[in-house]
């Protein structure tokens, strides 16, 4: 039978925790209640010999697919308990089913559904957990919902156009070195020995290439050793704020790379603050929501200072433009909805335009990565080929002159 860990508060107000062996949650809390204790929290307990094959956090794409779902039984007039239940019971995916169990029992314990979500934040990002709290208030939540859908939406598909991109270069890439291995390490060696035994001298490149190897072969620890010293301190100083900025400002400065991601953070941002907006969320708090979904400190540290700026009233158009992360269009996009108080709809044909815009930069990136990719591996495979034939012409020049 399954047993479930709970946590619990006794007649006389001590904290009980332990053990409840129930066909389903429903039957353990019950039992439980039968017992005078008041559950707090309750959740299936595993051994130690069930092991966790499948993720533990929600993805991107479960997470659009809930938020359509419920906006579609918000609007059909399904309370928020009924819609959370039936969506856990039927999802296939065993992290969706743990997470919406844990929120239908915060519901039902009286917690609204923007603080069960709160209990969740390595499932649910902040920006999303942002504008659920402020759509509550303001009674729009299935509306929300469903724009948050097609914004997690528009998200899962630039990554993955990004990554079907990628794949051409990638495995150009892993091929051309697999290439080049097998003929450095199976193939030049032969001919080494071969012209050992005639006595000779093998050409200049082939003995570069062999020189190569055999420094790779002997001291391949040391090369694995410098380059894990490099990615090991690249990532710890990605664990400090100042460190995290600079990367990030590094990437900005990248030719055609950084445009991309410039753009990019134009387009979430825009489509975000326009969301909430429409929403009614107030614009000091849409725009701390939209800022933090960013994950870019270099544009986090400058809307921080828009944000700053507006609440002193400078309005939001002009300190945008001051800090030369947005293209001027998108400024002057936001001026006009500022003047003619659409800044809602100003703001979604500004996510509209970029998203439209972040497609062509990647289509770039990808037409100039290709080529370069092709290139530098084609110069590669092309010395070892080199390398090869300048040592077959030396052993028929060899066989010849004998």
């Amino acid at each position: 039978m399954p047993k479930f860990a709970y946590v619990a508060l006794a007649p006389n107000g001590v904290q009980a925790t332990g053990v409840q062996d129930a066909p389903t949650i429903a039957a353990a809390r019950m039992a439980l209640v039968q017992q005078s204790l008041r559950v707090q929290k309750i959740e299936p307990k595993k051994s130690w010999t069930q092991i966790e094959l499948t993720p533990k956090r929600i993805k991107p794409a479960d997470l659009m697919h809930f938020s359509r779902q419920m906006s579609a039984f918000l609007r059909a007039g399904i309370p928020i308990l009924d819609a959370i239940q039936v969506l856990g019971e039927e999802n296939d995916k065993p992290a969706v089913r743990r997470v919406l169990a844990a929120v239908s029992e915060d519901l039902r314990s009286g917690r609204t559904l923007s603080e069960a979500i709160d209990r969740h934040p390595s499932d649910f990002p902040d920006w999303y957990r942002g504008i659920l709290r402020s759509a509550e208030l303001t009674g729009r939540l299935d509306d929300v919902l469903d724009q948050l859908s097609q914004y997690i939406e528009r998200d899962v598909e630039a990554r993955r156009k990004i990554k079907a991109a990628m794949t051409y270069p990638a495995v150009v890439f892993v091929m051309a070195i697999g290439t080049i291995v097998i003929l450095s390490v199976f193939v030049l060696p032969k001919f080494e020995d071969f012209f050992s035994s005639l006595d000779a001298q093998l050409p200049v490149t082939t003995r570069i290439l062999l020189a190569t190897t055999r420094f790779l072969g002997d001291w391949w620890w040391l090369v694995v050793a410098v380059l894990g010293a490099v990615v090991l301190g690249g990532w710890a100083a990605t664990l400090t704020r100042t460190g995290r900025y600079t990367w990030h400002a590094f990437l900005l400065r990248i030719p055609v790379v950084g445009e991309a991601i410039r753009y990019s953070k134009v387009e979430r941002f825009t489509r975000m603050l326009a969301s909430m907006v429409s929403a009614g969320v107030p614009l000091p708090r849409a725009l701390e929501v939209a800022t933090s979904s960013l994950n870019h400190l270099v544009f986090e540290r400058a809307l921080n200072g828009v944000r700053h700026a507006m609440l002193r009233g400078g309005g939001l158009a002009q300190p945008i433009a001051a800090t030369r992360l947005f293209p001027g269009v998108a400024a002057q996009m936001i001026r006009v909805g500022e003047d003619t108080g659409t800044l809602d709809s100003q703001l979604e044909v500004a996510a509209t335009f970029y998203e439209r815009e972040l497609d062509y930069k990647i289509k770039k990136v990808t037409t100039i990565i290709e080529p370069v990719v092709i290139i530098v591996m084609g110069g590669l495979v092309g010395f070892v080929a080199i390398a090869l034939v300048s040592a077959m012409y030396g052993i028929f020049r060899t066989a010849n002159l004998g």
